[in-house]
């Protein structure tokens, strides 16, 4: 049995679970929860946080918050991952939107020893990655075991 089959089995099995289906709304939910306040400031043009310059990450959302149209640009793309996390049809592009922000934000946060989110990103990265598994059936094809059958003409 083929490592794409397996996947295929093991995820047919997890999605006719409802604990699992309710975990994933849990999950949407709670993520679009943690990106809404954050993705408004950012949009307002205000300061996320009021860690003091002493701080590297205050120094860092500092430098980040005068970037000009680059901070409200990551607002926004928060908001829009945060809303299309809540819509189910939408789901899954929310989902990859908010994977690279997050990681980011999670290795930020490791880097620069920032103790105020050193629980709190990591495990929204890990629930992200829960709900791309969960979309796996949708995803699957980019994967290189998993291969579309090609049609000749």
């Amino acid at each position: 049995m083929g490592l794409a089959t397996t996947l295929d089995r093991i995820h047919a099995q997890v999605k006719t679970r409802k604990g699992f289906r309710y975990f994933a709304i849990f999950n949407r939910i709670g993520l679009a929860a943690g990106f809404f306040p954050a993705g408004f400031v950012k949009i307002m043009g205000e300061r996320f946080t009021d860690l003091s310059n002493n701080h590297p990450m205050g120094h860092y959302l500092e430098a980040l918050s005068r970037t000009g149209f680059y901070y409200p640009f990551i607002g926004v793309l928060q908001v829009s991952a945060a809303l299309l996390l809540l819509i189910p049809r939408t789901a899954t592009l929310g989902a990859l939107i908010y994977f690279p922000i997050i990681l980011n934000i999670c290795i930020l946060s490791i880097a620069v020893r920032f103790e105020g989110s050193w629980v709190s990103s990591p495990l929204m990265v890990l629930a992200n990655l829960y709900l791309l598994c969960w979309d796996y059936d949708k995803l699957k094809y980019i994967f290189p075991w998993n291969k579309m059958p090609v049609q000749s003409n």
